[in-house]
């Protein structure tokens, strides 16, 4: 149990009704539901109280007139204490022609009789005007002063005191003087009056003594001669003349009672005909639904004969209550039968008002409107229930196979039976709740006429808040089960959940109609605490919303397909397909949160407001990002292929030969080599971290969503480590193998350094690590020329590095043979000049060192050679030169 509520501050501490207070205190309950109970000065208030927190609580004064307490009732507390009290008065005293925002009770001067000023206030005695002062004394303080005693002049109790301090406080001294000499003048004439009203009639008066003389003088002498019962004896003789009279003639005047009493019934049966058919009628406009003319008949006969003691009377009434209290019953049941628009219902209290009926009307035509909801729900669930039983699912299919629709007429889109359900119950509840609220304002304003019982407004109030929890409860079952709690679970067995297809496909629907609820709600004025549990699904349907089209866009992404058809023209060059759909489908899943779960309408927040809504958010589109960088390891990691014999590694002159660019697979369509498939990755990768992610970060922004700058570094940074991964399985398949050819084609026909012939030319291992690298160079440069600064320089390093290698293992160089090493490393030098990077650079310089020096005439023969070289190898030299794009 939690400790009552106390009551320890009010503002303001007094006013008309009307007034909106401030209740301050505590232990006012934790929730709204906590509030039960509101009295100011003992009138009930709870209707217009609204729970702030628990310790104030806002609400508005009644038709209170007085001193008194507020009391607060909480649902754990019980009924509460209060320290101070709340003083109630009305602006100004209320005459029967005078508008008041409160009910005041007819008081009998106000009557069609008297209508002058006079019959509403008694007229000041001392002559002087009642003053209007706001500063008057309060009644307690005069009754403190001046106990058992009023201010009305006309009481017992009359006490001058209390009358000049009610009505003549600011009055100056001047001014009661005058009006004391107004009161005394008063007086005296009233005195006077009497005199001279005397004199005027003296002789009428004196008239009126000589005739009681007389009458008193007749009077004795009366009783002198007749005795004091003078009328004795002839009653005597009156009654024994009638018992003779009545011995001649008993037989004639037994015929004329028969005769008069035949002749007052048929009178009687003439005069009430309307009394003794009025059943037959009744019955007949009973079946007309004629209730007016009943009503009217109804009372018209209860004014005439309510009070009658005829027997033959009573009897008539008795069959007219009879058919009566039978229509009372079908009137009552007619009430309850739904559906019944509220004028219907609004017409049926009214009759059963005016008949009196013996029923709380009105109330119980709120309890069916609340039932009518509860079964409506119940009914359209266990419909799309039954919808997914087997049986119910055959007899579908056999009514289309047995239509004679052609198959493109059948509409094969049929929404799944949980979202049909949720759509329905919120056209239900548009339709129908306002018709609850409306008969339940009608019945709290007094409108239809009735008493409102005691309790009713919690009670009403908790009606409404059990169906708006009701439509909460069906809502989240079928678009947010897991926003459920435990004790809110749906009735079992629950609707079939869709698959997140169908829910993505229809959520921004389910959306609209939820939202269209809303707006119903909304116009009609709802408490907060009501329109709040609806602002809270929908804040959990939104944020659902948004994190199934988020996921369903993950699993697209994940499902993409790379074609390996690469653009060279337009805006993008170098790329396939796959970065431009993934960027697409994040941009159309952003328009579509954007319009549906992102849009803010009529007492919405900002659904990005909530903590738990960006948390979502971050999740989903980590997710999008990752599902994207799958999708790019996937294809570089080369699953779901089978190659053949591609990822063996090549040699020689095979390196990139156009046999090993393409192969057929059984489609028909043809599919690039690995090394391709690699390069085209790579290239992707590239273009998605530079570009994508960027046009990615800017269209959240765009959209309206927070900034996802840590999700696109994380995802850049990811992109970055692929693309080093790619990098070096490309060069494991081209570098490698290259490197690898060098010292067998270096030594081919057992070479060996220490020679004694002349150089005339390069070695023909030279020229093959030449042609190969202009190999890959155009392998490069057919999938993106972008991609040169990042192969090749790393295939040189590992060529320069090999040549280092194998010069410092060499045991002996003669004259010729340094001759050629050192034109075969200078050519190499000079021809991948533009792809050499500081390491290679700084091999070859070491390679060159490991070759004994070559001076003099023998320096001419290698100037010679290189000469020779670059004007055989013209084509190939310019194949490895880098072209300026600005050129």
């Amino acid at each position: 149990m939690a400790p009552p509520p106390i009551v320890t501050g009010l503002s303001p501490k007094e006013g008309p009704p009307g007034t909106r207070l401030k209740i301050r205190g505590e232990h006012f309950g934790s929730k709204p539901s906590d509030l039960i109970g509101l009295t100011i000065c003992g009138t009930d208030c709870l209707l217009s109280a609204e729970w702030k927190t628990s310790t104030k609580i806002e609400a508005i004064s009644g038709p209170i007139k007085g001193t008194g307490e507020v009391i607060v009732t909480t649902r754990l507390g019980g009924v509460g204490t209060c320290n101070v009290t709340f003083r109630g008065y009305f602006l100004s005293s209320i005459g029967p022609l005078k508008e008041s925002a409160v009910w005041v009770e007819e008081v009998s001067s106000w009557s069609r009789h008297s209508l002058s000023p006079s019959s509403f206030q008694h007229e000041d005695p001392l002559g002087l005007s009642i003053e209007e002062n706001e500063n008057k004394i309060s009644e307690e303080d005069l009754q403190s002063n001046y106990p058992g005693k009023c201010g009305d002049i006309g009481s017992t109790n009359f006490s001058p005191g209390w009358f000049l301090l009610e009505n003549h406080q600011a009055t100056s001294f001047h001014d009661l003087d005058a009006g004391l000499v107004h009161l005394q003048r008063k007086v005296q004439g009233q005195k006077e009056g009497k005199l001279s009203f005397l004199k005027a009639n003296m002789n009428s008066i004196m008239d009126q003594i000589d005739t009681l003389s007389n009458l008193r003088e007749k009077y004795e002498k009366d009783l002198s001669e007749f005795g004091s019962e003078p009328t004795l004896k002839l009653e005597k003789t009156i009654k024994e003349s009638e018992r003779e009279a009545r011995k001649l003639f008993d037989d004639v005047l037994a015929r004329k009672d028969r005769a008069e009493k035949t002749r007052n019934a048929l009178s009687v049966l003439s005069r009430f005909k309307f009394l003794f058919c009025l059943p037959c009628v009744i019955e007949r406009h009973i079946k007309k639904a004629e209730y007016d003319i009943v009503i009217n008949d109804y009372i018209r006969v209860k004014n005439l004969f309510h009070k009658t003691d005829v027997p033959i009377f009573r009897e008539a009434l008795k069959e007219i209550d009879k058919r009566i209290v039978n229509l009372q019953k079908k009137l009552h049941a007619d009430l309850q039968t739904m559906p019944i628009t509220v004028d219907q219902q609004k017409r049926l209290i009214r009759y059963l008002v005016n008949l009196e009926a013996p029923y709380d009307s009105a109330w119980d035509a709120i309890k069916s409107r609340s039932e009518y909801i509860h079964t409506k729900f119940r009914l359209i669930y266990d419909y799309y229930k039954s919808m997914e039983r087997p049986e119910s699912g055959k007899k579908v299919v056999t009514a289309l196979k047995q239509s004679k629709l052609n198959d493109s007429q059948v509409d094969e889109n049929v929404p799944p039976s949980c979202v049909s359900f949720t759509k329905e119950i919120c056209a239900t509840l548009s339709e129908i709740f306002p018709d609850l609220w409306k008969i339940g304002q009608a019945y709290f304003s007094g409108e239809l006429q009735v008493k409102v019982g005691a309790g009713r407004q919690v009670e009403y109030k908790h009606m409404v808040l059990d169906v708006i929890e009701s439509f909460c409860r069906y809502a989240r079952a079928t678009t947010v089960p897991h926003t459920l709690e435990k004790h809110h679970r749906p009735p079992s067995p629950s609707l079939a959940p869709p698959s997140r297809d169908d829910l993505a496909f229809y959520l921004p629907d389910l959306l609209r109609s939820v939202r269209s609820t809303y707006a119903t709600l909304i116009k009609l004025d709802l408490p907060n605490e009501a329109l709040d549990i609806v602002s809270h699904l929908l804040l959990d349907l939104r944020t659902n919303c948004m994190s199934i089209l988020f996921q369903q866009t993950a699993e697209q992404i994940k499902q993409l397909n790379e074609n390996w058809r690469i653009s060279f023209a337009g805006k993008y060059t170098g790329i396939s397909e796959l970065p431009l759909k993934f960027l697409q489908l994040v941009e159309d899943v952003l328009q579509i949160v954007k319009e549906s779960a992102l849009s803010v309408e009529l007492r919405e927040s900002s659904l990005l407001d909530s903590p738990q809504a960006k948390k979502e958010l971050e999740k989903q589109v980590d997710n999008i990002l990752t599902g994207f960088y799958d999708v790019l390891d996937k294809l570089s990691s080369g699953e779901g292929f089978d190659d053949g014999d591609d990822n063996v590694p090549v040699v020689s002159q095979l390196i990139g030969s156009p046999m090993s660019t393409y192969k057929f697979v059984p489609s028909g369509q043809t599919c690039p080599s690995w090394e391709h498939r690699l390069l085209i990755t790579l290239s992707n990768c590239l273009f998605a971290r530079n570009t994508v992610m960027d046009a990615v970060a800017s269209k959240f922004k765009e959209t309206g969503f927070p900034s996802v700058e840590s999700s696109i570094k994380s995802a850049k940074a990811k992109l970055r480590n692929l693309e080093k991964s790619i990098l070096d399985k490309y060069l494991e398949q081209k570098s490698d193998p290259l490197v690898g050819t060098i010292e067998p084609s270096m030594y081919l026909g057992r070479f060996d350094w220490d020679v004694s012939t002349p150089p005339t030319d390069i070695r023909p291992y030279v020229k093959e690590c030449i042609n190969n690298l202009i190999n890959v160079h155009a392998e490069v440069t057919n999938i993106s020329s972008s991609l040169l600064d990042l192969v090749l320089p790393r295939i040189v390093e590992t060529i320069a590095e090999e040549l280092y290698r194998l010069m410092s293992c060499v045991q002996k160089f003669s004259k010729e043979g340094a001759q050629q090493a050192r034109a075969d490393v200078e050519a190499l030098q000079e021809f991948f000049e533009d792809y050499s990077s500081e390491n290679a650079r700084a091999y070859f310089k070491e390679a060159l060192e490991a070759v004994e020096g070559v001076q003099g005439s023998d320096r001419t023969m290698v100037d010679d050679i290189l000469s020779r070289c670059r004007v055989r190898m013209r084509i190939q030299m310019l194949c490895l030169k880098k072209v300026d794009e600005n050129s």
